[in-house]
């Protein structure tokens, strides 16, 4: 049955979960080219559930290179509501420590490549409100799961997202302290606001395994800094996964599902065959009216 509600993007172990049947692969071609890699599906206590290594397995996709646009659309297109985003990031306070969890509430981007960030343009044009970039309805019951299994989270933050693939030096750290900002990543953004623009709920599970390279008592960030402490962790956040699964609602309480319903300016008339067949899923909710809202 290729069809989920929720979507979980991780690492490519994520599903590897007790309890989960009916696991097996399935491949989704995009209009966007390929997502990162195959997409697995499984059941857990009747939620169906999509993972989706976000690097590809084995970590060959750069941040930078994750095909977020396929991404979205691939599990948009097996009919998920919700996405859990799992990851590694950096700590910018002392009082987030290594090992520790954070189910972040904002967002502040530092990406200046040109990641692809909208489904839209090329005939049709969006603006979809931002301002809280982590649905709180989902957001709400993955840091009651994280309490339950016994790690330390914390249930607010400011996630500054860069470019990569290098960390930060020591200036920017400090920058980014002064800024407000509380954990730092690679690779939230485009991925909430695409999942937005589909009308997605969108919590991340943020992982932390160092402090960046601000703090004077603890050395900089590497990458085997990184894998080793997420390594520790991963199965902390399968459990977490798992929890939110068995506990979600069926039904979305939340404004997540209508954000195209004031976003999208351009009459349905004036919008090319083709890109309304490309955005189908994206366009979903919004099937039985016309896509013009002012």
């Amino acid at each position: 049955m290729t069809h989920a509600t929720l979507g979980v993007i991780g690492g490519s172990g994520f599903y590897e979960i007790d309890g989960l049947t009916d696991v097996a692969p399935v491949e989704v071609d995009t209009p966007f080219g390929a997502p990162s890699d195959s997409i697995m599906l499984g059941t857990l206590a009747e939620t169906r559930m999509a993972f989706l290594p976000r690097h590809g397995v084995g970590h060959r996709l750069l941040p930078a290179e994750v095909p977020y646009l396929a991404n979205i659309w691939a599990l948009a297109s097996l009919g998920v509501e919700r996405i859990i985003s799992v990851s590694a990031v950096g700590s910018l306070r002392e009082a987030i420590a290594p090992m520790h969890m954070v189910v972040p509430t904002q967002l502040i981007d530092r990406t200046n490549t040109g990641r692809p960030s909208t489904f839209f343009g090329r005939g049709i044009v969006a603006h979809i409100a931002f301002e809280a970039p982590f649905c709180p309805s989902l957001s709400a019951p993955l840091y009651a799961a994280a309490t339950r299994a016994g790690v330390e989270t914390h249930d607010a933050g400011t996630l500054v997202v860069i470019e990569g693939p290098a960390f930060s030096t020591r200036a920017e750290s400090l920058l980014y302290r002064q800024w407000g900002a509380d954990i730092i990543g690679m690779t939230a953004l485009p991925e909430a606001k695409l999942a937005r623009e589909a009308g997605i709920c969108y919590a991340a599970l943020a992982c932390v395994t160092d402090y960046d390279t601000w703090h004077d008592d603890h050395g900089a960030v590497t990458a085997d800094m990184i894998i080793t402490n997420l390594r520790e962790n991963t199965g902390n956040a399968r459990r977490i996964v798992a929890d939110v699964a068995r506990a979600l609602p069926e039904a979305r309480d939340c404004d997540c599902e209508a954000a195209l319903d004031t976003a999208i300016v351009t009459s349905r008339s004036l919008v090319p065959a083709d890109r309304l067949r490309e955005l189908e899923p994206i366009l979903r909710h919004r099937a039985q009216s016309e896509v013009v809202t002012r």
